[in-house]
Formats: structure tokens, C-alpha cells, sequence
């Protein structure tokens, strides 16, 4: 064997290396880092038999613990929803005015209508619930069928044109295209215009208002301000589905849009779908 350098300054033998006439001491490691080091050797084994640590074809090692973090969050989550049984039982118990009534339960559905509204509802009616085309702002005071408490719970429960809930709200505006003549469908379109705005030719009002009346005041009314029942929009204001103006009133009289809202009392629970009519009802339009 070999016998190793030793170093004249401090008398400890090198390791063999030199790099640049700078050779390599062979000191021992602290005693300190080496216990630290077998330490944390000792602690990665402790762990990967308590807890679940070695991947296996289609599962893990479970660990002599039984623990993990997905069965921690549900017992946590479970905690949290036991606390909040008692909410919820009163919340089922009571119809939504008394609900909006009691201080405490309408601040609770209010932030419970919230968070079931982002996972539920913006799809449709944007993240502010300002609504698009086809999809109304639920900020507004503008309602198709109305804006009290039971008529958005209504309404939400029992879903619009929703062929599977025989409760659903249900209107159908006709195609005029084959019932109206292309002259009296622009004359019709003039005079809506006319109720909020000016239209292209003013010389069409008069005919399109006996158009009006002889055809679509039935739902709309003979005001045109709209009637609940039906469902039936009122026209006399700036806000539309479908878009404004003659060209996109004459497509809608010709070719309707008839949009649809899923029901969402079974799919949601009496509990939540009571949240959203009181949280949709603070936002500003309710009535």
C-alpha cells in the first residue's frame, strides 16, 4: 500500500488530489455532521413506515400510521360541515323572505349563493352575473319572470323551457316568417324601435304599431312593457337579449331565440338553490 503525503504545516496526510499545486487535506468529517447526517437517515426510514412513502403498481404503501392527506382533508372537512349543520337546518326550515329576514342567515346564504353561483352559474351568466347575449344581467332590475325572492327561487328550482321539470317556466314566442309578410315584419321592427329609439324610417311606425297590436300585444302588451306570466320582455326599454336595433328585432321576430336554464332544485338541494335566490335577489336588481 501506498503511504500517503503528509502535509509539513499540519501534519494530516492528503487525499492524493492537487489541483494547481493546491493538494487536498484528508480531514475527517465533524462529528457533529455525522450524527446529523445518520440522523436523518434514521428519520427517512421512520417515515417511510409510518406514512404512506413507496409507489406501487396502483396504489402506495399505506404506512403504519394509516394516514394521508386526502383522508385528513375529509375528516377536516367533515368537522367544518357538522359545525355548520345547524345553518343549514334552518335554512331548509325556512322559506327565502325568512331567510333574508334573519340577519345571520342571509349573510351565510348570501356568501353560500356566492361560492354555488361560481361553480354553477357563471357559464351563462359571466363571473359578475352581467349576463351576455341570450343570458340576462341578474343585475339589473329588468326580470323576465319577476324579481321577488320566490319568483328567482322559482325560477332557479324549476329551471326555463327545461322539458324534464313539468314546473319549468315555460313561454314560446312564435316565428313570425311564414305568419308576416317581409313588409309588415319592417314595419313591426320599426315601431319597436320607435317605443326607445328612432328608426330608420319613421314612415313605418304606424303600420308596424297595428302590427303590433294585432299580433304581439298578447304577450308584450298592448303597452309593449312586457307581461311576467308569459315571460315576454319588455320592449320599451334599452335592454335586449338578442341584440338591439331593426335588423336584429326582425331576425328575432322572423327566427326567435328561445335560450334554456337547467333546473337546479334536484341537482343542487333545497339548501342551496334557497342561497343562490337570496344572494342573486342582493345583487342590486331584486325587487
Amino acid at each position: 500500500m501506498t503511504k500517503r503525503e503528509v502535509d509539513e504545516v499540519t501534519g494530516v496526510e492528503t487525499t492524493g488530489h492537487e489541483w494547481d499545486g493546491i493538494r487536498e487535506l484528508d480531514n475527517p468529517m465533524p462529528r457533529w455532521w455525522l450524527w446529523t447526517w445518520y440522523a436523518t437517515i434514521a428519520w427517512a426510514l421512520a417515515y417511510a413506515i409510518a406514512y404512506p412513502a413507496w409507489p406501487l403498481i396502483s396504489s402506495s404503501t399505506s404506512g403504519m400510521l394509516e394516514w394521508s392527506s386526502r383522508g385528513a382533508f375529509w375528516q377536516e372537512n367533515a368537522s367544518v360541515e357538522a359545525g355548520r349543520q345547524s345553518i343549514i337546518d334552518a335554512i331548509k326550515a325556512k322559506d327565502v323572505n325568512e331567510i333574508a329576514g334573519d340577519e345571520t342567515l342571509r349573510q351565510y346564504a348570501i356568501a353560500g349563493g356566492a361560492a354555488a353561483f361560481k361553480v354553477n352559474c357563471v357559464q351563462c351568466h359571466g363571473s359578475g352575473a352581467q349576463g351576455a347575449p341570450g343570458f340576462p344581467n341578474l343585475n339589473d332590475d329588468d326580470w323576465l319572470w319577476g324579481g321577488t325572492l320566490d319568483d328567482i327561487l322559482l325560477t332557479i328550482q324549476h329551471g326555463v323551457r327545461f322539458e324534464e321539470d313539468d314546473d319549468t317556466r315555460m313561454s314560446q314566442m312564435p316565428a313570425y316568417a311564414d305568419v308576416l309578410e317581409p313588409q309588415e315584419i319592417r314595419d313591426v321592427a320599426a315601431y319597436v324601435v320607435s317605443l326607445n329609439g328612432t328608426p330608420r324610417d319613421a314612415s313605418h311606425v304606424p303600420a308596424g304599431e297595428q302590427v303590433f297590436a294585432d299580433n304581439c300585444a298578447v304577450c308584450h302588451g298592448e303597452d309593449a312593457k312586457g307581461i311576467r306570466d308569459f315571460g315576454a320582455p319588455n320592449l320599451t326599454d334599452a335592454i335586449w337579449f338578442y341584440g338591439s336595433g331593426e335588423d336584429a328585432i326582425m331576425r328575432q321576430v322572423e327566427h326567435p331565440q328561445h335560450g334554456v336554464m337547467p333546473a337546479w332544485g334536484e341537482r343542487l338541494g333545497d339548501a342551496t338553490v334557497k342561497q343562490l335566490a337570496v344572494y342573486v335577489h342582493s345583487l342590486g336588481g331584486g325587487e
